[in-house]
Parts: structure tokens; sequence; C-alpha cells
């Protein structure tokens, strides 16, 4: 089996408490900084490995924006962080944002892949998951099945994968990742969790149809 052979899922975490032995301090070299207005479309091309899937999802990613973060912006930018190297070049993004003004999440984790490896991300999601106060927990995130070194990486700091059948409007495809997982982390999948949410957050979520996380 092939990475390029994953489907794609939707994967719902909760982090109830963080664990903070999988803290780590940006590498020597790297810096940590907020976005600059000016480097926002090359933040948009973030997620996307190839240039052939950044202008496939451009459209994608300006509408999110819009969506999610368009009458928020300063907000947005004050969020929204970056590992960047010593040419002051970002290389690493990931922030957390109150996904409609009621619950933490994590947005956009990804580093570039030609610099994953070297605790990058371990850093940022420190450096983010620091900001949020230890009583205004949990956080959430969503993620996908190929994503399966970010999820070894989230369990790392508490994450648990929900087991709710569905988050929001959209259906949680945990269950057929399990094998996929399985494959590609070898023994690391061993210390994945499981929780359902509380209700708390499932009805809180329902009543939004535009996905903020």
């Amino acid at each position: 089996m092939l990475e390029k052979d994953i489907p794609d899922g939707n994967i719902f975490m909760m982090c109830e408490k963080v664990n903070k032995q999988a803290f780590k301090d940006v590498p020597k070299g790297f810096h940590i900084r907020n976005l600059k207005p000016e480097e926002l479309e090359t933040w948009m091309r973030f997620p996307f490995d190839t240039t052939e899937n950044e202008v496939e999802n451009l459209l994608f990613m300006k509408n999110f924006f819009n969506d999610v973060y368009g009458d928020k912006k300063e907000l947005f930018f004050k969020s929204c962080m970056v590992v960047c190297d010593q040419s002051d070049k970002p290389i690493s993004t990931c922030f957390v944002w109150k996904a409609y003004d009621k619950f933490w999440t994590v947005h956009w984790f990804k580093t570039l892949k030609q610099f994953e490896g070297k605790g990058l991300g371990r850093a940022i999601l420190t450096y983010v998951l620091k900001s949020v106060p230890e009583n205004e927990f949990p956080v959430y995130l969503h993620t996908q099945p190929s994503s399966f070194r970010a999820i070894k990486l989230y369990s790392d700091f508490g994450f648990k994968i929900l087991t709710d059948k569905v988050v929001g409007t959209r259906k949680n495809d945990y269950k057929k990742s399990l094998k996929y997982l399985k494959y590609f982390m070898g023994d690391k999948f061993n210390s994945l969790q499981f929780v359902e949410s509380d209700k708390t957050f499932s009805e809180g979520i329902k009543p939004f149809k535009i996905i903020e996380f």
C-alpha cells in the first residue's frame, strides 16, 4: 500500500488536557513570528505539496479565508503563526482559532515537505497550544488519514480521536480510516486513544452550516 492510496476522510480529535511533556522549543536557526499580510497568498499555498494542487485548491482557500476570517482579518494576523528559517522565510504554520466563537480549534497545521523531520511541527504546535488557557480546554481539530504523521504528533500532545458519528455537518470517517492508520503508523498506532465528545460540543456545533475547522 502506498500513501497515495489512502482515501480522503474526516477524522476529528480533541485534547482535554495538554501533555506538557510533548512540548519542544524551536530548534536553533529557526524562529516563530506572526504571518504578515503580504504573505497571505503564500500561506494559502502551504497545505498543498505540489504546484498542481496549489492551483486547484487556491480558490477553496480564498473562500475559506473569506468565510471564516474575512470579518476578523486583524485577529487572523494576530493569531496565525509561522516558523521561519534564517532568511525569515515561512516554512511551517499553525494557529488556534475559536470556531464559531465557542470552541478552540487547531487551524492549518503544516510544515513544508522539505523541512519535515526537524521538529518544527512539534515546536509550533507547542507554541500555539501554550496560548490556550488551561481552563479553556478542550481544543479540537479536523484532519484526515493521509496525515498519519500529524495524527501521531497530535496524540503525543494529548489529542484523542473522536468517535461521534457526525461532527457538525460532516460524517466522521475514523472507523474506515483505522486500517490505513494502523498500516502506516505501525507500533505508534497503539498509542492512539478514542473518546466521544460531550454534548456541549456536539450540540453546540450543529446549527452552523459554514465549516470553521
